[in-house]
């Protein structure tokens, strides 16, 4: 599966400037991740480029799929909780968009007729 469809491309801009605000944060780094951020971030590309539903997914949170193991998935909801309101300010577009791609439907309760 191809990770070329802006949607997708937008979900790891989104999920890389949290995890940016995270660092920056808790584990206060300049500019660059730390060791722990940039592998949770690869880990988090790696399962956006393989999503079953790519353009036509939810968001993470309410997908019917769990693609992330729960150690990781635990990983990504701290990020969340702590960048989720920042990115309001610091990225207005990109939060934009992620609340409104937490009211599509969940891709596996469309009706296939």
């Amino acid at each position: 599966m191809s990770s070329d469809h802006p949607r997708i491309k937008r979900e790891n801009k989104t999920i890389e400037a949290m995890l940016r605000l995270y660092c920056r944060r808790k584990h206060k780094t300049k500019g660059e991740l730390c060791l722990e951020c940039g592998e949770l971030l690869d880990y988090a590309q790696v399962r956006l480029s393989g999503c079953p539903f790519q353009e036509n997914k939810t968001t993470c949170a309410k997908c019917p799929v769990h693609c992330y193991k729960p150690v990781m998935r635990e990983k990504v909801r701290a990020v969340m909780r702590y960048a989720g309101p920042r990115m309001l300010y610091r990225h207005p577009v990109l939060a934009l968009f992620h609340f409104i791609d937490g009211f599509r439907k969940e891709p596996g309760t469309l009706k296939t007729e």
